[in-house]
């Protein structure tokens, strides 16, 4: 079997974990494995890593590289210059799959699920791949209570491994959730196996214009195919969808509540990440990079980060991607970015942002490098705290080690590379009239970034 996960999409619902460049697929939240790392294990268990396909988007490729091999897995990585919701990235991955050769039954995985991949994860999947060559499955997740954030798939026919699916239905609200659980709907888990060819051949029959986009050349393909879900433009229209139940632990950790409920609690009922103190309190969702304290609260989620704190009711937790978008409508970059940014060449995190200054701690791995660029209003000093950085400013290229330093005017041509074997870390303090980042010419790079 063949795999195909899911892993774009920007991060709003977990806000502040998560943000628009750093969505929650990526945080390590569970035994220091992030959610997409976890999927590429449970991958393992029924591809090689050559048979594992990965859709994402141009701003995370790198970020993906970079957290596969530190699982020691090398997958084929594919990224869409443009989002275009399920469908068009599924037919993407699909056809990719296809022409590799060898079995065409293709998994299906979003990579922001936490999953239990126990007997039951692989029971379903083995069931779901002796139906694939027929039908397009999906796995209908149990309900363990009358959920309102779920689409629900109402099983049909019996089959021998599972259902025909009778009807997708839409979020519903409580009492239609509850009557829905009771008459044995399932929740749609947005997790699909099927042949590939059968797949491309129903969606030439019901998404033609997906098919036709896909024809031209990738950029001009996603610059004409429509968003589409494959629920809405495919499997409610196919003859051929078919549900196997799934009963192993599945949450998509669509929110602070969710988050609360697959977290370890301790006697109060606290989900705690950093060090808690709580006086009659209980049922709080706590994660914290300092001592976080609470006295007759209950039921609340309190996250912090290092530049912003939030504070909600776990049962209003659904709600929190409003602060993300009110962010983003102010064209704040918290909606975007953590006070750590991850970029091809390393990351770099602000210490302190003065307005004329800025200080920041930069992360370069062994043998990697960043463009050789230019600022127009800004001039920046570098201090080496660890490893050796090989530096061009102007006409000169030197190397410096821990506690030297450089200073690179504004206006003048540079260059920062890591030519050892250890990490380089280095502390950059930025001065001028305008310290953002957007204040870059690039003249060369090695990763195609204009």
């Amino acid at each position: 079997m063949k795999t195909l996960i899911l892993a774009g999409g920007s991060g709003t619902r977990l806000f502040p974990l998560s943000r628009e460049q750093y969505p929650k697929q990526f945080i390590t939240l569970f035994d220091d494995e992030s959610l997409f790392q976890k999927t590429v294990k449970r991958s393992l268990l029924f591809s090689t890593p050559g048979e594992i396909c990965i859709v994402t988007n141009a701003d995370h490729r790198f970020l993906i590289r970079d957290q596969l091999a530190e699982i020691g897995c090398d997958c084929t990585v594919l990224a869409e210059p443009a989002g275009r919701n399920t469908l068009p990235a599924i037919y993407y991955g699909a056809k990719t799959l296809a022409d590799d050769g060898g079995s065409d039954v293709m998994a299906v995985l979003s990579s922001d699920h936490l999953i239990d991949a126990g007997t039951a994860y692989v029971e379903a999947f083995r069931k779901a791949e002796r139906l694939a060559r027929d039908h397009l499955v999906v796995f209908g997740v149990r309900p363990t209570s009358p959920h309102t954030g779920y689409g629900y798939i109402r099983p049909g026919a019996v089959l021998d491994e599972g259902y025909a699916v009778d009807a997708f239905v839409e979020k519903p609200d409580l009492p239609t959730a509850e009557r829905y659980c009771a008459d044995g709907y399932l929740w749609n888990s947005g997790l699909f196996c099927f042949a590939a060819d059968l797949f491309l051949a129903e969606c030439e029959r019901h998404a033609p214009a997906v098919c036709r986009a896909f024809e031209r050349p990738l950029e001009e393909a996603y610059a004409s195919v429509p968003k589409v879900s494959i629920d809405y433009g495919l499997m409610e229209k196919t003859e051929k969808a078919a549900v196997v139940p799934f009963d192993a632990a599945w949450s998509d950790l669509g929110n602070f509540d969710a988050l609360h409920a697959a977290l370890p609690k301790n006697g109060d009922g606290d989900a705690v990440r950093g060090e808690h103190i709580g006086i009659d309190s209980g049922g709080n969702l706590i994660i914290a990079d300092r001592l976080v304290a609470t006295v007759g609260v209950r039921n609340l989620a309190i996250v912090e980060t290092k530049d912003a704190i939030l504070v909600a009711s776990r049962s209003e937790a659904q709600r929190v991607g409003e602060v993300a978008k009110a962010l983003k409508e102010r064209g704040d970059a918290r909606a975007e970015f953590h006070t750590t940014v991850h970029r091809p060449w390393g990351s770099y995190t602000t210490l302190e942002d003065g307005g004329p200054y800025k200080i920041k701690r930069v992360t370069v791995p062994p043998k990697r490098r960043l463009s050789l660029q230019m600022h127009h209003h800004r001039s920046e000093h570098w201090v080496v705290v660890t490893g050796c950085a090989e530096v061009t400013v102007g006409e000169e290229s030197y190397l410096l080690r821990n506690g030297e330093s450089t200073f690179v005017p504004a206006g003048t041509v540079h260059r920062l590379a890591n030519p050892g074997m250890l990490p380089l870390e280095l502390i950059e303090v930025q001065i001028g009239e305008y310290t953002g980042e957007d204040d870059i010419v690039r003249f060369e790079d090695d990763y195609q970034r204009t």
